[in-house]
């Protein structure tokens, strides 16, 4: 078929579709990246500033904490919300050094940004920063120091106290690192979930006021009339945990009874009590002296343990149940009728007590206990919010030391060592393109140190050339001294981290860096978001009073 020796117009995408790509997609999607470091970078080590977030609806949240800020950013750029993945992966895989990973990535892309404008191929970027990878975790995994004989309290508490150096509670240190550790080892060493850790908040009081509860505490919770009645303290008592509802109801979807005398009507009220008063009879005979249900439990079953010294309390959050029955041994019912001594959990202590303006049910000294609460204080809420996530960073830390038992020093230490490993090594080993692209990585670690030096006011320049010289020089673990202004062996000084830290942080910026590269085309269609109008040759504006439902003088259909 002839077009008159014109090529035809072929057109694939829709109209409107917005279609980039080639070098120039690249260096935009880096220039993205480096904004949303730019935006984080100041939030790292033990100076970092907090950033004040405020929602849509008003809501603050002040944080230093990486994964919670790149959370927050309503993050727009497709290829910069990959910064906000490694975040995340982050704080699942190890909890702490979120920031780290995201001010890494972004420098890393900042060194290779002149090699892509160069016109040298990604995919040869891409193997040259992979090699320094790999190279960079052997290093990390040669130089480690091994933790498992020693005091191992006492390392998890230097851990943790690390942890704990960038956040707002780092003044408290010494008080919150023994809570973090005293919770962790209460675990089941097993598996420590931590999830089995409570952590309650209440607002009042000063940071020391916090407990820390070898067993579990949940707020009161809601209670009909008879309540007060109850005892309020127990020693050695034996406890069920229910899911069932003790609770007179109404009949419900619009049940019908048909009756042709009044006496058949109370044979159906009478039955409706027989059956309640069945359940709390076999409750009460169990010797159970605390009753526990994630249901409701009605004024008249309330009333009814009142009257036999039995302390009740329904609608327990699923959670609180959970680790009651961890600490207490005791197992979830979901009858009455069938329940064994075996079924029963018990603890030494139960009490209800007043803090601060919430009253709390506390269960001590139990048997079982593979869970723990930590009942934190303090003056405002964002204040409270901001201890919980920085305790919970801590622990997340000392539990991955615990299966990981080997440690790096911080403080920029580790980083100045891979950087001059891979520099020397780039020198006298590789002579290709890849030289240059293992150079840009090993300057682009120098980050780390430098960004904690401009944090704290140093002089970055002084302070990098100080260490640079120490590292030339063999002393692998010179960091940046925080107390001095100046530089110090961070392994002497207790500035110690995971080893596991520094790899997962080194591997996911890498992977980011990697996949930003390997984007070289984005397209974007902005009229698949927009709903096509329903039927055609309608007025205007009566496709959109269609979408919302039927406009007024429309036609039924």
């Amino acid at each position: 078929m002839s077009f008159g020796g014109q090529t035809p117009t072929i057109i694939v995408l829709k109209e409107g579709t917005d279609q980039s790509q080639g070098r120039g997609q690249i260096v935009s999607n880096i220039n993205a990246c480096l904004a949303v470091q730019a935006t984080i970078r100041s939030t790292l080590g033990p100076y970092g500033g907090d950033l004040l977030l405020v929602d849509e609806n008003g809501r603050q949240t002040i944080t230093n904490d990486g994964a919670t800020v790149m959370k927050l950013l309503d993050i727009v750029h497709p290829a910069a919300r990959i910064l906000t993945d490694i975040a995340r992966s982050q704080d699942a895989e190890v909890g702490d050094g979120t920031t780290s990973v995201v001010v890494l990535a972004g420098e890393i892309l900042k060194e290779i940004k002149e090699f892509v404008e160069q016109g040298v191929s990604s995919q040869v970027i891409i193997k040259g920063l992979r090699r320094a990878s790999a190279m960079a975790v052997n290093k990390i995994k040669e130089i480690a120091v091994n933790t498992s004989e020693g005091n191992q309290r006492e390392t998890l508490r230097k851990l943790a106290a690390t942890a704990m150096s960038s956040k707002l509670i780092h003044r408290n240190s010494d008080f919150f690192t023994k809570m973090v550790v005293d919770a962790v080892l209460s675990l089941d060493q097993d598996d420590l979930n931590e999830k089995l850790i409570g952590i309650k908040k209440i607002t009042g009081g000063a940071l020391q006021d916090s407990l820390f509860v070898n067993g579990v505490a949940f707020k009161k919770t809601f209670s009909y009339a008879g309540f007060e009645q109850q005892p309020k303290s127990f020693k050695d008592p034996k406890i069920v945990c229910l899911n069932v509802e003790l609770e007179l109801k109404s009949e419900k979807d619009n049940a019908e009874v048909r009756v042709e005398q009044v006496s058949e009507y109370q044979a159906i009220v009478d039955a409706e009590w027989q059956i309640i008063f069945n359940k709390m009879e076999a409750l009460y005979n169990t010797g159970a002296k605390v009753v526990l249900s994630k249901l409701p439990i009605g004024d008249l079953a309330t009333q009814y343990f009142a009257d036999r010294d039995v302390f009740c309390a329904g609608r327990v959050a699923s959670d609180d149940l959970e680790r009651v029955c961890q600490a207490t041994g005791a197992s979830i019912q979901s009858t009455c009728s069938d329940i064994q001594p075996q079924h029963l959990g018990t603890c030494a202590r139960f009490e209800e007590r007043q803090i601060g303006g919430e009253r709390f049910n506390f269960f001590e000294g139990c048997p079982a206990a593979k869970t723990c609460t930590l009942v934190l204080r303090g003056g405002a809420e964002q204040f409270i919010a901001e201890v919980e996530r920085s305790l919970h960073d801590a622990i997340m830390i000392v539990k991955r030391a615990i299966k990981n038992q080997s440690i790096v020093a911080g403080g920029g230490a580790c980083e100045m060592e891979v950087s001059a490993y891979l520099h020397s090594y780039a020198d006298k080993n590789v002579s290709t393109k890849i030289q240059s692209i293992i150079k840009a990585f090993a300057k682009a670690l120098e980050v780390i140190p430098r960004q904690l030096c401009d944090n704290a006011g140093f002089d970055a320049t002084d302070i990098l050339n100080r260490l640079r010289v120490e590292h030339r020089k063999g002393n692998i673990w010179a960091g940046v001294d925080f107390m001095n202004e100046g530089i110090a062996d961070n392994m002497k000084a207790f500035v110690w981290e995971p080893s596991l830290v520094k790899v997962n942080a080194i591997q996911a910026a890498v992977e980011a860096a990697c996949l930003i590269l390997s984007v070289d085309e984005t397209i974007k269609n902005e009229e698949s978001a927009q709903p096509q109008a329903p039927q055609r040759g309608l007025p205007p504006g009566a496709a959109q009073r269609a979408l919302r439902g039927r406009g007024r003088g429309m036609p039924r259909r």
